[in-house]
């Protein structure tokens, strides 16, 4: 069953103008619009996601692979203009259109965001538990006793020590936080989880551990999952199909084992090859 499906999302920063599709891209070779100076951060990009299936996003730096994962997760950026459709199998009618209170709804229990910068994420001055707690709150629970046994439960599916529920989220290791956001995403049993970047800053065996640990967590949960990422390891290990993208654009898409083993977009060799 499609869950959340894409269509033409495009995602500019600057004013715009009708140029700059036409002059952005891989073809053109850059985001950037030579008329207006605008960033096109992401255009014309059509994926979708099963039930239960993990779609990875890969490209480099500045390939528009995070601007696209903010729109997926309906993240609300001030300074961009976001186009296109989003339709989620739980909901009537476009995600990218809806009101405050609509969108709040489907963030605090449809579909969860693992930001890339930990403290986008997470509140640092709060405990490790009281960060998942949150998240709870706002979807309704009210039981103090509920709340904690859900908060000790979910610590101990993403190995992270109960005795530290207490303690302040800056105390916790880089990986330690990065596994309090995982539990946060999955507190109230969404339907999709958005990670952009989920082992930046993390040391290699640190990074085993939370991709490990989020892997048997996500096929535990039956949850779907979009891993957005530059580095290729993280998914080939983590995703059933990938897409590439490269200057805002979609250039590739397939199984995950035919895009590392067959790929056919010349970008995607040159990823490939330099990591071989």
């Amino acid at each position: 069953m499609t869950l959340l499906e894409a269509s033409g999302i495009e995602v500019v920063y600057g004013p715009g103008c009708p140029q700059c599709l036409e002059t952005t891209g891989d073809r053109a070779g850059t985001n950037q619009c030579r008329r207006c100076g605008s960033v096109v951060a992401c255009a014309d990009a059509d994926l979708d996601v099963e039930a239960g299936e993990v779609l990875g996003i890969v490209g480099e730096s500045g390939s528009g692979k995070s601007s696209l994962a903010g729109a997926l997760a309906i993240e609300r950026d001030p300074e961009a203009s976001i186009d296109g459709e989003l339709r989620y199998a739980g909901h009537d009618g476009d995600l990218l259109s809806v009101d405050y209170r609509t969108r709040h709804d489907l963030r605090t229990s449809e579909i969860a965001f693992v930001h890339q910068h930990v403290r986008d994420g997470l509140d640092l001055g709060f405990t490790g538990g009281g960060n998942v707690a949150e998240k709870l709150l706002s979807a309704g629970w009210r039981s103090y006793e509920d709340v904690r046994e859900r908060v000790r439960g979910l610590f101990e599916e993403t190995e992270i020590p109960v005795s530290r529920m207490d303690d302040p989220t800056r105390t916790y290791s880089g990986g330690m936080q990065r596994r309090v956001q995982i539990a946060r995403a999955l507190a109230t049993d969404p339907e999709v989880v958005v990670l952009d970047e989920p082992t930046t800053g993390l040391d290699v065996s640190v990074q085993a551990r939370v991709l490990d640990t989020f892997r048997r967590v996500q096929r535990e949960a039956g949850v779907a999952a979009i891993v957005v990422s530059h580095d290729l390891s993280v998914v080939r290990l983590l995703a059933d199909r990938t897409v590439v993208m490269r200057h805002g654009r979609i250039v590739e898409s397939g199984l995950t084992d035919r895009i590392m083993e067959d790929p056919h977009h010349e970008y995607t060799q040159t990823l490939i090859n330099s990591v071989i």
